[in-house]
């Protein structure tokens, strides 16, 4: 082995040792399921979107016919949702029970419900104890959502706001609602992620912002691969120095 085989073979090893959390936090359309998805791929972490969870919430509780301000009755629903994340060769599955509600739950209609149902207290509580549960497992995570460094993983080693303006946020969600949904217009999805923020960032229980020890990454003008090698080096770098404690 040379030198340098001996140093990378040396780096792995270390880093096998660091069980390191990366908690990436921002608004809709900013890349953070892909951008946060990459990264773990790239540093062998596991992935877990917090997202997808209360969007599976919101699929059960509109099958079930659960209103958006029955607070009780969706904490109910969180408390037996039964929501696993897996990967095969097409992708990153999210089951509910038995069922790949992956694309279920990308739809616009869920995409407007989700902020809704996460506004509550005792749902998030639910949640959010799920969650932690789901990180201490791990051996590594990143993890993905909008009070992922604030509220559920506060200790994590890493913590990354990702964001965009607002139009560029828009056209990129645009562009993944528009394939199943090809009435939406730009401007309704503009608009839709515009009062997202808004609900987001004035609710009463953990709302969305930057923890005070976050990395701002602002992704308006990176492309996907340049936020994550950012991110990536900054975990690397953070993973170096756990390893020589």
């Amino acid at each position: 082995m040379t030198i340098l085989g001996r140093v990378v073979s040396d780096r792995r090893e270390l880093f096998a040792r660091v069980n390191i959390q990366v908690a990436i936090d921002g608004p809709a359309g900013a890349g953070k399921s892909t951008v946060a998805r990459l990264v773990a791929q790239r540093l062998r972490l596991t992935y877990i979107d917090s997202g997808a969870m209360y969007r599976s919430l919101a699929l059960m509780a509109l099958r079930r016919a659960v209103d958006p301000d029955d607070e009780a009755g969706l904490a109910a629903l969180a408390d037996t949702l039964d929501v696993t994340f897996s990967s095969s060769f097409d992708g990153d599955l999210v089951t509910v029970g038995s069922e790949d509600v992956t694309a279920a739950i990308r739809s616009a209609e869920i995409g407007r419900l989700a902020p809704l149902v996460a506004r509550h207290s005792s749902v998030r509580e639910h949640m959010v104890a799920r969650q932690q549960r789901l990180a201490d497992d791990c051996h590594g995570v990143v993890m993905d959502g909008r009070d992922i460094g604030t509220h559920v993983l506060p200790h994590a080693h890493v913590k990354i706001y990702l964001t965009a303006s607002l139009d560029t946020r828009a056209a990129r969600r645009y562009a993944e609602l528009v394939k199943h949904d090809s009435a939406l217009t730009l401007d309704d999805v503009r608009k839709t992620v515009h009062a997202r923020d808004k609900v987001d960032g004035t609710r009463t229980v953990a709302p969305m912002r930057p923890a005070d020890d976050a990395v701002i990454v602002d992704t308006t003008a990176l492309s996907v691969g340049e936020a994550v090698a950012m991110i990536a080096a900054l975990c690397d770098e953070r993973r170096t120095q756990l390893g020589e404690r």
